[in-house]
């Protein structure tokens, strides 16, 4: 029997409910993130040392702020992102309502990886919940730290048929990047420690493009360096790949940044900066291809887990101007009705 079916059939009966649709719950389920933030502060820091060694500085800069910034954002704006958007109508459409719904999807499960377990979790999970969701979490199996804190202390702060939290535990990520350390030549770091699950910051030179480390997601502190002879193979070299999550370039040259901006496709863009767009959740981050799918941060997590509803609304008693569009066709209605149709906007509402 699927130890998850109870949980999973409880979810759906309370969205189908409709308790998590409205502006009052969500803003309700927001307000209890951004507590568990504010009170656990100290907890997911030492967490978050202890799983990946990050200083408290670094915890709050690359987790913690972000997460903070995205559940304040949504607090401010979910009235705005939650009205029906009004579209541009055709004089058929001249008298209707025509106008974009934003509905929640439903039941959701967001997976985090263990390289930003905190951030990578909260941010979609904020989206979610602005979006009138419920949700399944699961954190990282690795980061055993921070899934603790997820697990034990933040269902406390949300109305449990919204959050249920996982676990799978495992070491495999650990040994498959100690296998990518044979790869090429050490030129920094290389260094682990397996009862600690730790890997050295290292530098890999020499490798060559067929080699482990080049054909698959790294998610490790590993970097191969590749020599290429000019800009146009560096950009050959990407575009014969499938599109990457990230692609970051960086050169004295505006001109070389422009290029590879221009000539090549990836889910986030940055030219000599590394992560700061994390920062911006007026920037959306998400993949494309097979880097991913959906975007998130800011409202593009809150329409990620929406669904953009079309709707149409004909007040009664105008079939007799409706008339003209049914059949028999003849040669002057055909005119009409194409003209009607036409790309005439009418901002009638």
């Amino acid at each position: 029997m699927d130890p998850y079916a109870d949980t999973l059939r409880r979810l759906r009966e309370a969205f189908s409910t409709g308790r998590t649709r409205p502006a009052e719950f969500r803003a309700a389920q927001l307000k209890g993130l951004r507590r568990f933030l504010q009170e656990n502060r100290q907890l997911l820091q030492e967490a978050l040392a202890q799983d990946l060694h990050k200083s408290v500085f670094e915890a709050e800069v690359s987790e913690l702020i972000i997460c903070q910034n995205e559940v304040d954002l949504a607090l401010q704006k979910l009235h705005t992102w939650m009205k029906d958007e009004y579209v541009a109508k055709n004089l058929v459409l001249s008298l209707d309502s025509a106008f974009i719904r934003k509905e929640p999807l439903g039941l959701v499960l967001v997976i985090a990886p263990w390289n930003y377990p905190v951030h990578l979790i909260l941010v979609p999970l904020v989206g979610a919940l602005a979006a009138g969701n419920c949700v399944v979490l699961k954190p990282s199996e690795l980061s055993k730290g921070t899934e603790k804190v997820l697990a034990e202390v933040l269902p406390r702060y949300l109305d449990q048929s919204c959050p249920s939290l996982g676990r799978i535990i495992s070491d495999k990520h650990f040994q498959r990047l100690r296998g990518l350390l044979g790869c090429g030549r050490v030129a920094i770091g290389g260094q682990s420690d397996e009862s600690e699950r730790y890997i050295a910051p290292t530098v890999l030179v020499d490798v060559q493009e067929t080699e482990p480390v080049m054909q698959e997601e790294i998610f490790g502190p590993i970097l191969p360096i590749m020599n290429v002879r000019s800009l146009d193979e560096a950009i050959d070299f990407i575009n014969r790949r499938e599109k990457p999550l990230a692609l970051y370039a960086f050169s004295n040259s505006n001109q070389v940044v422009t290029q590879m901006l221009d000539r090549t496709s990836s889910g986030i863009f940055g030219g000599n900066q590394g992560f700061t767009h994390l920062s911006l959740p007026s920037l959306p981050l998400g993949g494309v291809g097979n880097s991913g799918m959906g975007r998130y941060h800011g409202k593009f997590s809150f329409d990620t887990f929406s669904h953009h509803r079309a709707s149409v609304l004909s007040p009664s008693g105008l079939e007799k101007l409706h008339e003209f569009l049914y059949p028999p066709y003849t040669h002057l209605r055909q005119q009409l009705i194409g003209w009607a149709l036409g790309s005439h906007s009418c901002t009638l509402l």
